[in-house]
């Protein structure tokens, strides 16, 4: 017998009556919308925005590299030294590979026919191929190598001419030779590719080079040869690798720089990531001061719903429960700070390209990079949990009766254990984001304990001044009375704006004593009987014409000088460089190629430290010294081997001594200084400093150097205060945007000062309907609220004061190694910022304050 299933079946639940309770019971109160909770919102963007705006921003100008790179350097692979040009047998296996284009680049005097005005000036001589890739514009259409190689002339850059007082049509004196002047340089596509430049741009041929007779054995000539390889080869990154592997096996000794077009400068994609890190921790500084926001908005929101939460308790709900619920809600508000942030962050990159896209030298190429975002939302997540974990545990370990009484009977509870170990753990997470994200993790790691000395100090600052406030005598001066009140009261502000403020100006207070302190070093200490000139490129067979000339025109003159080479580090202790994993910091030394000289006695302005210096006369097996601080950075000891490359031949000397340098002497120093016997047989030229008495004149100086330049026009002489000044003015750029990222910080804290006094807004309108009903006036009122803002804005500077100047001489000593300088300015700064924002926000808040009517606040909720 069939039996017959009679039983209807459930009908199916919707999809939102599937999801978890705390969820739904999370949606159902966010039908409210993000009242409360703009502040919190304003926090989370505003770091993320910063995070996630720098991370775009490299993302783009890595993109435009990597799309650009061909034209940026100018074929699909470079090879480049200094001194020496390729041999024949190089240059032909170079032109076997494909189209090549060579090219010589040096500093030079341009100078006048007369010789009565000259500049220094960067020339670039180049073949009939240049560029392989782009184009250099020139005014009027002109074409370049028409320009150069009728009647052998140069372009130059339209600063030159202005600097000369000459025109098109003038000729301009190189060397030895007269040259006219046939063009004026608009545009160059290699230009970020070449070294360093210290003077406008001169294009000639190389025929015209030759003529001017600067290029000698020993000159200081960086040659370069690129080469754009046939489409099949240079199609990916693997037979760029390829053939960089092939150009190694067939020229293993040659010293070549090699670069390709993936990375077409390494040096600016170097300083392109080191800006993005630190730019990345100031944006994570802005997050955990706006995560004051966040804890602060989170507080007014559990304040604010404590009968709802009271409400679930009395019907049976756990306290598990209820943090859930409110936990999901905040998590979900934090995600719309992610979202508007990272989409602000990504605005960056555009605004930029429509501002000054004509003006930077690649084009931008906008990329949306998962890593950025991801990094970004990250950094977001982990810094509101950090800040919601504390309120919302401690909201869930109230009691319900208490709950519904907590306007007259506050209770401070602790979170469960377990709430407490998930921020702690989250922190942890955090730091340890922060640290591994970084590329300098030296940096990032100072930079995390710093925050976690700065936060635990004012966050027990702020307690102490509560209590002391709780406890002081009461000043018989009413609005006084009210203002030390209003400080020791449990739910007063003094912890969120101590905390807040205090974080945000101990960073400004540190940018600016670092920067002072850097240019207090590059001005301040700059010797008072420095050399005047720096004489580069003088042949080692007219020193004894060279000083002869000097004397003539000053004869109190003091000449130094030195071998000067150019070399690449090849190994160090038998490690090639390639494969070397220096720290940030010591990099630099290992690319591209560095100053050489040998001898026979320590440089003035040295000191050795450690072993021994080779004996006059010395013969034995090739030595070197080292600069001790760098010596250490690349773990070099006494007896490791170091491999240069020099004029393509590759020297290994072993380390017999380690110096301690005085760099700001201005003295003529090296990192690596050999002995005589390793390098006195190799053509080179001299080095020399020429020092005038200190009554000398303007006049007298710029008659010297006049002089150098009539009678020894091969030589290039740089003006020290000249020097000195060009780097200051791009110093002064650096230290701008520096200051202005650390004022992303101040902003973060304005957000939550204005956080905390909205937070604390109910209350301090109820205290003054009371005492306007108990006959105080107005002005009593603002008194007491001035009298309490300038207290704490008092109490901040001075510890922000302390902890800034501690923060800066820990990054001046151990990172940036310059002395630390106490400035006032400084000091002043962050006083006139500190009662700035606290008198602004706070004339804000009570100006709201003595406006509310009082009827509605008198009656019973």
């Amino acid at each position: 017998m069939t039996t017959i299933d009679m039983t209807v079946p459930a009908p199916a639940r919707p999809w939102h009556a599937r999801l978890p309770l705390a969820v739904r019971f999370a949606a159902r109160e966010m039908r409210a919308g993000l009242r409360g909770f703009y502040i919190f919102v304003a926090c989370v963007a505003l770091g993320v925005m910063v995070i996630t705006g720098v991370g775009a921003l490299g993302d783009a100008l890595k993109a435009g590299f990597e799309k650009q790179g061909r034209a940026i350097l100018g074929g699909d692979v470079t090879f480049a030294r200094s001194h020496k040009r390729a041999e024949p047998t190089e240059l032909a296996w170079l032109r076997s590979q494909g189209r090549t284009s060579e090219s010589a680049t040096m500093r030079v005097m341009a100078r006048t026919r007369d010789g009565s005005e000259q500049a220094l000036a960067e020339l670039k001589a180049i073949d009939a191929a240049y560029p392989l890739v782009g184009e250099v514009k020139l005014a009027a259409g002109a074409k370049l190598d028409a320009a150069t190689r009728a009647g052998g002339g140069a372009v130059v850059d339209p600063i030159l001419l202005e600097r000369l007082r000459l025109k098109v049509g003038d000729v301009v004196n190189i060397g030895t030779a007269m040259v006219p002047i046939t063009g004026v340089i608009e545009a160059e596509p290699d230009n970020i590719t070449d070294r360093q430049t210290f003077g406008p741009r001169i294009f000639v041929s190389l025929e015209t080079l030759d003529t001017t007779g600067l290029v000698q054995p020993g000159s200081l000539v960086r040659w370069r040869y690129a080469v754009a390889l046939p489409d099949g080869e240079a199609a990916n990154g693997a037979g760029l690798l390829s053939f960089r592997e092939k150009a190694r096996a067939a020229m293993p000794e040659s010293g070549f720089i090699v670069a390709d077009r993936r990375d077409p400068s390494p040096q600016v994609t170097r300083t392109l990531e080191r800006l993005r890190q630190f730019l990345t921790l100031i944006g994570l500084t802005a997050l955990l001061v706006g995560g004051v926001g966040v804890a602060n908005a989170v507080a007014t929101f559990i304040d604010r719903r404590r009968k709802v939460i009271a409400t679930f308790k009395s019907v049976g709900a756990s306290g598990k429960l209820v943090f859930a619920i409110f936990l999901t809600q905040v998590m979900a508000i934090a995600a719309v700070g992610v979202v508007i942030g990272i989409a602000g962050g990504y605005l960056l990159p555009l605004l930029l390209d429509n501002a000054f896209g004509a003006s930077l030298p690649i084009r931008i190429e906008f990329k949306v990079s998962p890593w950025s975002v991801a990094s970004a939302a990250i950094y977001g997540f982990l810094v509101a949990l950090v800040f919601t974990l504390w309120p919302l545990g401690r909201a869930e370990m109230v009691r319900a009766g208490v709950l519904f009484r907590e306007d007259v009977a506050p209770e401070q509870v602790r979170p469960r254990p377990a709430i407490i170990a998930a921020t702690v753990a989250a922190a942890l997470a955090l730091a340890a984001f922060a640290v591994l994200n970084a590329d300098a993790k030296r940096i990032a790691i100072y930079f995390c304990l710093g925050l976690l000395v700065i936060f635990g100090v004012f966050l027990g600052l702020g307690a102490l001044v509560t209590r002391i406030a709780a406890r002081t005598k009461r000043s018989k001066w009413p609005e006084l009375a009210l203002a030390v009140g209003n400080l020791g009261a449990p739910g007063g502000l003094t912890r969120s704006v101590i905390l807040s403020l205090g974080a945000g100006l101990s960073l400004l207070v540190a940018v600016a004593l670092t920067d002072a302190s850097i240019v207090k070093e590059l001005t301040g200490r700059v010797p008072t009987n420095s050399p005047n000139y720096f004489v580069l490129d003088i042949p080692k067979g007219e020193l004894a014409a060279f000083a002869k000339t000097v004397r003539d025109v000053a004869p109190q003159v003091h000449i130094e000088d030195a071998p000067m080479l150019r070399g690449r580090l090849i190994k160090l202790a038998g490690v090639a460089v390639e494969d070397l994993k220096a720290p940030p910091e010591a990099q630099w030394v290992l690319n591209g190629d560095r100053g050489l000289t040998y001898a026979e006695t320590v440089p003035e302005g040295s000191k050795v430290v450690a072993g021994d210096w080779w004996p006059k006369d010395y013969a034995g097996e090739p030595l070197v010294s080292f600069e001790v601080d760098l010596a250490k950075k690349l773990k070099l000891k006494i007896g490791d081997q170091v491999t240069v490359n020099v004029l393509g031949r590759n020297v290994t000397a072993r380390i017999s001594n380690l110096r301690e340098v005085k760099w700001e002497s201005l003295a003529i120093n090296f990192v690596m200084v050999f002995s005589p016997n390793v390098l006195k047989s190799a053509p080179h030229n001299l080095l020399a400093t020429v020092q005038l008495p200190k009554q000398a004149t303007l006049a007298e100086e710029a008659a010297v150097g006049r002089a150098i330049g009539k009678m020894h026009p091969a030589t290039t002489a740089i003006r020290v205060k000249d020097a000195i000044n060009s780097f200051n003015a791009v110093f002064e750029k650096i230290m701008t945007a520096v200051r202005v990222a650390g004022s992303v910080t101040l902003l973060a804290g304005a957000l939550v000062l204005a956080g905390a006094l909205a937070t604390a807004q109910r209350r301090r309108i109820q205290q003054a309907v009371v005492l306007k009903v108990l006959g105080a006036t107005r002005r009593r009122i603002l008194t007491s609220h001035l009298l309490e803002y300038g207290i704490l804005a008092g109490v901040t500077t001075v510890f922000a004061v302390i902890l800034g100047s501690l923060a800066a001489w820990v990054a001046l000593s151990s990172v940036i190694e310059v002395p630390f300088v106490l400035s006032p300015g400084a000091i002043l700064q962050a006083l006139g910022v500190s009662l700035g924002l606290v008198m602004l926000f706070g004339g804000m808040g009570t100006w709201a304050v003595l406006r509310a009517p009082a009827v509605p606040y008198l009656k019973s909720e």
